[in-house]
């Protein structure tokens, strides 16, 4: 993996997908003592941003294995991606999901075309699932974040972020098997040296983070209801490349992520699913440290369940009485 990966991805991307907005908001600037831009990568086809990696995966197969198809494990964005970009190139798609599972996103699935298994109640067991049909069947199996493919697909949108804007101080991002992350360092590193990227993980599901911080991958408790960031382990490919680059990775709280939710919506106008108001959670974690900083924060997706707008809704019920 390296920023020549990412740049021949942005290339094969160039003729599926358009650039995301990446633009100031103001009344986020005051909240957090920052300057933030934020990226929109929930404005995507799929919603999220893993519909790069998907597409520049199945790009690079060739018609021999495409027909054999891929299969992968998700709590949705990521088998989107794949979803999405397998009924681009003609691929059969299977995914197999932990239960319960979020009905926006199945709902989205099944839009794309892909067949759905439902497995287990942890992204653990369903991939473990997927693994023994593709071996089962010769299909694909596709990692969720151990494919160099994916992690270079995802690195284009931090190299249009910071391309558009390289005088960026700080890059939050979140983590769930770390793919996004060690992404955004790899493309930081080669394009925006000076730029700090900071991880955010949910504290209920902390593996990739203690995983850095003990040099090597561990397994943790998996129990956050923020699905994006529901691993129970840290994964060697992205956690090499976090602990060369990665400058700091903090932990947030649920409850944190439920009220990053509601400021975007009512701060930035912007629909964000738990994970994609990951970031702005770990940037209000950090906000003293980096005050006056301009800091970039990715909007990872917006694929909320009615039941989790439901909670971030009534969260708000509460802050205003």
């Amino acid at each position: 993996m390296n920023i020549d990966a990412v740049r021949a991805a942005q290339e094969t991307l160039a003729g599926h997908l358009d650039p995301t907005p990446a633009w100031g908001a103001p009344a986020l600037d005051g909240v957090t003592g920052c300057q933030v831009v934020l990226k929109h990568e929930e404005v995507q086809p799929t919603g999220a941003f893993k519909v790069r990696g998907g597409l520049n995966l199945l790009a690079g197969m060739s018609p021999v294995e495409r027909a054999a198809g891929v299969v992968s494990a998700s709590t949705g964005n990521h088998g989107q991606s794949l979803a999405f970009a397998a009924r681009r190139f003609g691929a059969r798609c299977r995914i197999v999901l932990p239960e319960p599972a979020n009905p926006t996103k199945v709902r989205a699935l099944r839009g794309w075309g892909a067949e759905l298994v439902l497995h287990g109640t942890t992204m653990e067991a369903a991939a473990g699932h997927a693994r023994e049909l593709a071996e089962r069947d010769g299909a694909r199996f596709v990692h969720p974040a151990n494919e160099p493919a994916l992690v270079a697909g995802v690195g284009t949108l931090y190299l249009e972020l910071l391309t558009s804007h390289p005088d960026l101080e700080y890059l939050i991002v979140p983590v769930g098997g770390g793919s996004g992350a060690a992404a955004a360092c790899l493309v930081a590193d080669a394009v925006a040296p000076g730029c700090r990227v900071i991880a955010v993980q949910a504290r209920a599901s902390r593996a990739a983070h203690d995983s850095w911080r003990a040099g090597e991958p561990l397994s943790r408790p998996n129990r956050t209801a923020v699905e994006g960031l529901a691993i129970g382990t840290g994964y060697p490919a992205t956690q090499a490349v976090l602990r060369k680059h990665l400058a700091d990775f903090v932990l947030v709280d649920d409850e944190q992520v439920r009220a990053a939710q509601l400021l975007l919506l009512t701060h930035a106008h912007t629909m964000a699913e738990g994970a994609g108001a990951a970031s702005l959670a770990g940037l209000l974690r950090c906000r003293a440290e980096l005050a006056g900083a301009r800091v970039g924060v990715v909007v990872t997706g917006g694929n909320a369940s009615p039941a989790e707008l439901t909670a971030v809704l009534s969260a708000s019920q509460v802050t205003a009485a």
